[in-house]
């Protein structure tokens, strides 16, 4: 390579599926060079069919490249500046091989796999600059293991992660230290409005909370569960809950059974709120909670349409094939989860008999209506509740074009639990749910929750503790 580089300039070497899985990655090295190998061209010529999002990020990457080689004449072992091409600040430049390699791994490992020819322009480029640092970037755990058994580098895709650390999640609850009360009852402002009490508090931790973030405190004689309503600068107002414990305020007979349940009720419930995401392990009430308070609002109130429910439909284990039947018929069986609550919600009306509880299963059936998400490009939902489940296995970008399907009206609800993640190259810290929770966080009319507590049996939580 003729242009000159510093020691602090790192070159990295792209392995084909991190292409496939942001073809943006071209533009988020900052100051550092890439290089891309032709069986990593190769491999991406391989993909281009379909309608998979792995086939549309092959042909947005090849488009970027394409973009970027085109259009003057180029000297490919100066490199091409990025600058030119990125809305972001990468200042790097990007290689493509041009000739024929020969490395010292091909006696180790056969030369037929594309796996092993990245590799060999690895350590052949290694040898090439020894003052620089030359690292691989795969999404493939494998190929790690093998580059630094051969005393290569070699590091994970990370800048499509929201977080480093999923401990650092929003969880959209917070505990007030117990002393909060008295350190504010003296500039604290209080009144009443439509069942509701409200607190102005001011201080250092108000700059810390975020709108329709949940506090508590549960030190004194009488608990205090709250919302964050407004905000600005050092001043924020507190709005109390109803509280959806007690069986007077039960939604299509469901009662909250723990303090998240409770809040996630009052953001589903709440008609300002369009957004709501709820986290936690399986048991927690997700599912259950999200339908109670849709067919609640759909039947009772009106004032949504129809509930449609959708999911990733990623099997457990092996694929059992094609199934037959309309888009409904085949989703049916991803909708177990669906069919188990609306047993419960259907079993908590204990007065209106076996025949009044076959009318209400008929008219909540008529009402849910379930989707795939292959169909969901350019559609748009009016006045619908939208719940989205096992949203964890949703890249951004998918998170993205479901979202932005709502129309008027219509409220999502997004369920997941960050620790199931069953796809191919997405991490807690990558993916879709986590980036929605992150980017919606303090916007007036969204809403999330982390449920942390199992309410299914002492079975089911004894388990998840244990296994």
């Amino acid at each position: 390579m003729a242009r000159k580089t510093t020691s602090q300039t790192k070159l990295f070497v792209l392995d084909t599926n991190v292409l496939l899985h942001d073809p943006t990655c071209l533009f988020r090295f900052e100051e550092h060079d890439l290089y891309i190998p032709m069986a990593t061209l190769e491999e991406l010529d391989h993909n281009k069919k379909g309608v998979t999002e792995v086939a549309r990020n092959e042909r947005q990457a090849s488009r970027f490249l394409e973009e970027i080689v085109s259009g003057r004449e180029l000297d490919m072992a100066k490199g091409i500046p990025l600058a030119e091409h990125s809305h972001k600040a990468a200042t790097g430049r990007l290689y493509l091989q041009t000739r024929a390699i020969e490395s010292d791994i091909a006696a180790l490992l056969p030369a037929s796999k594309v796996d092993n020819q990245l590799l060999g322009v690895v350590s052949h480029l290694r040898h090439e600059s020894p003052q620089r640092s030359v690292i691989l970037v795969s999404k493939d755990i494998n190929m790690r293991i093998k580059a630094r058994a051969l005393g290569l580098a070699a590091e994970d895709y990370f800048n499509d992660k929201v977080l480093e650390d999923t401990d650092l999640l929003y969880t959209g609850v917070r505990k007030l230290a117990p002393d909060f009360w008295e350190r504010h009852a003296r500039d604290m402002e209080s009144w009443k409005k439509e069942g509701h009490t409200y607190y102005r508090i001011r201080g250092p931790l108000v700059p810390q909370l975020q709108l329709n973030e949940f506090v508590y405190d549960e030190s004194g004689e009488r608990p205090l569960y709250a919302l964050v309503k407004e905000k600005s600068g050092r001043t924020a107002v507190l709005e109390t809950l109803r509280d959806y414990t007690h069986s007077k305020n039960s939604v299509w007979g469901i009662t909250a059974r723990n303090r998240e349940q409770n809040f996630a009720l009052n953001l589903l419930m709440n008609p300002s709120i369009d957004f709501v995401s709820l986290l936690g392990q399986a048991g927690t009430g997700k599912t259950l909670l999200a339908l109670a308070a849709g067919l609640t609002q759909a039947l009772d109130d009106k004032r949504y349409t129809e509930v449609i429910m959708t999911r990733v439909t990623v099997p457990l284990g092996d694929d059992i094939g094609f199934l037959p039947g309309t888009e409904e018929e085949k989703m049916q069986p991803w909708m177990g989860a669906l069919e188990d609550n609306l047993d419960v919600l259907n079993a908590s009306d204990e007065a209106a008999g076996e025949w009044g509880r076959a009318a209400t299963r008929d008219l909540v059936r008529s009402r849910i209506r379930i989707k795939s998400l292959n169909f969901m490009r350019g559609r748009t939902f009016i006045k619908k509740w939208l719940i989205i489940d096992e949203a964890q296995n949703l890249t951004p970008k998918q998170m993205k074009t479901l979202v932005t399907r709502a129309g008027p009206g219509t409220k999502v609800v997004l369920l997941g639990n960050i620790a199931q993640i069953d796809t191919p190259y997405l991490t807690e810290g990558s993916s879709g749910l986590t980036y929605v929770v992150d980017r919606f966080k303090g916007w007036p009319h969204s809403g999330h929750v982390m449920l942390a507590r199992g309410e299914r049996s002492r079975l089911a939580d004894y388990a998840a503790e244990i296994l």
